[in-house]
């Protein structure tokens, strides 16, 4: 009888997670490794939907135009801290070079293709006896208000139709029939019905606990401090609680990726994207569907009885300031939208934040590095960490596995950058 193969995962994030779990199912011993104590991982915040609607990445005509006029208002939905970082310099005019048409319609099947993955293998865990994490299939409304961005969502919505995907256009009175307790404030919404949601921290804490059930070593505030390597292969991961031997390396890593990356010898840009997120009361006048308030780029999610709200994308360095301005503006947004919603500015200790890892492309890592044999890159999934994470678990078990991979990578090629 042939010995498992042992794999070793640096992050617990739930990329790192769902990793793991397709690793395990896979026949590997898998470690996980990650610098913290896995409680706050920045999907523990998410707004926790699952998004084939999302085929456009964050590099995206107009986003540059946007990102300079939404500078200078500190409540603004996206926010590019002003610095001579030469790292957010170098991210910066990659981004540029990449937002235009020609590129999101190179990548968009690839992107739908990815989430498409990631929603059927979402519906098989959730068919899991030990795993329920509130998966919801009715879809994501995206709700406007200006007919601007009526116009600029329904042109969406319609090369979402060319993709393949379940879309409608809504009016006014066929949106608040879908939302029968609450009023709405709007002009109409596109509702993607291919997008589903769950319930994000029930699905971190019951994969934890599945994978520790399954013999997966995890290893808390357990900092990477350096690689041994040679030949093409990567010996040993040195940490602050030893060194640590497999046939396989796993790289996610989150916002911290840069630097693991580094240490490797490699490229892999990242910049981090601070986002919050709060919790408020369902109250009487329930909210059904999920939605994206389009001008405000605020994220609403009925789960586990209460409703969570989160918003902005604050492109700065790794920090742990609550910047309660871009919270306000996220509070302000609400009832703009959903007048029965008059929602009080969280305490400070009741707002989460998170650090999504941005490409300057606006697409994931996923796949192996050029430079170790034995390393398999996944991440910089930016705000779709969560909604990919299962399909990018199950990529790298095939990969590490060298079976036949679900769904195409070369978009999603680890050494773009080099």
């Amino acid at each position: 009888m042939s010995t498992p193969r042992s794999a070793i995962i640096i992050g617990g994030g739930i990329i790192g997670l769902c990793s793991a779990y397709y690793l395990v199912q896979s026949g590997w011993e898998v470690t996980i490794l990650d610098k913290g104590n896995l409680a706050d991982n920045c999907s523990s915040g998410n707004a926790g939907m699952i998004v084939p609607s999302h085929f456009i990445p964050l590099a995206a005509p107009g986003m540059v135009a946007k990102g300079i006029r939404w500078m200078f208002n500190s409540k603004s939905p996206f926010y590019v801290k002003p610095s001579l970082n030469p790292k957010l310099i170098s991210w910066g005019l990659q981004f540029i070079k990449h937002a235009n048409d020609k590129q999101v319609n190179k990548v968009a099947p690839h992107l739908r293709d990815l989430h498409l993955l990631s929603k059927l293998l979402y519906r098989e865990l959730a068919a899991e006896p030990q795993l329920n994490f509130g998966f919801e299939d009715k879809g994501i409304l995206m709700l406007y208000k200006t007919a601007k961005a009526g116009v600029e969502e329904i042109h969406v919505a319609k090369q979402a139709q060319q993709l393949g995907l379940d879309v409608d256009v809504l009016n006014y009175s066929q949106v608040q029939s879908l939302e029968p307790h609450t009023e709405l404030n709007i002009k109409g919404a596109v509702h993607y019905r291919c997008d589903a949601h769950i319930y994000p921290n029930a699905l971190v804490t019951q994969l934890t606990a599945y994978l520790k059930a399954k013999g997966v070593n995890i290893q808390t505030n357990c900092t990477v401090t350096n690689f041994t390597a040679g030949n093409n292969h990567i010996d040993s991961v040195n940490t602050s609680s030893g060194n640590f031997s497999a046939d396989l390396v796993v790289m996610t890593g989150g916002a911290w990726m840069p630097e693991l990356a580094k240490k490797a010898g490699m490229n892999i840009p990242v910049m981090p994207g601070k986002g919050y997120s709060f919790m408020v009361d369902n109250a009487d006048k329930k909210i059904v569907h999920p939605s994206l308030l389009l001008e405000a780029r605020v994220a609403i999610t009925p789960m586990n009885g209460k409703v969570r709200i989160g918003g902005t994308m604050e492109i700065a360095p790794v920090n742990s300031k609550i910047n309660m301005n871009r919270v306000q503006g996220i509070v302000n947004a609400v009832p703009d939208y959903y007048p029965d919603y008059q929602v009080k500015l969280p305490q400070v200790k009741d707002v989460w934040y998170g650090f999504r890892p941005c490409s300057p492309d606006g697409l994931p890592y996923i796949g192996y590095s050029e430079k170790w044999s034995n390393l398999i890159v996944a991440g910089g999934h930016g705000m779709m960490g969560l909604g990919l994470a299962p399909a990018t678990g199950k990529l790298v078990a095939e990969l590490a596995s060298q079976s036949a991979l679900s769904t195409g990578i070369s978009a999603f090629d680890p050494n773009r950058f080099n």
